[in-house]
């Protein structure tokens, strides 16, 4: 599969994807982004891999992104409140 190197590259892009389909404001930058890539490839793949619908092909980008996405929202739901306050 991935080695490290690569699974950063994969989260560059998946969270780069996410970023671009879901716009806005988030702080920590660059950093933030690769993290929530990789942290959403994860759990796309997982979930891919547990309902056994396979995580090959251009179906393990699509659920990466599906996974940055929710995080990305998480991550705006919890540290937009912040911001609020």
């Amino acid at each position: 599969m991935f080695g490290f190197i690569g699974w950063i590259i994969m989260g560059l892009v998946v969270g780069a994807l996410a970023k671009f389909i879901m716009p806005g404001d988030d702080p920590g930058g660059i950093i933030v982004t690769i993290i929530l890539g990789i942290a959403g490839a994860a759990i796309g793949g997982f979930i891919g891999s547990t309902v056994g619908i396979g995580t090959s092909g251009i179906l393990s980008w699509v659920l990466a992104v599906a996974g940055s996405l929710l995080l990305l929202y998480l991550y705006r739901m919890f540290v937009g409140r912040g911001k609020k306050g």
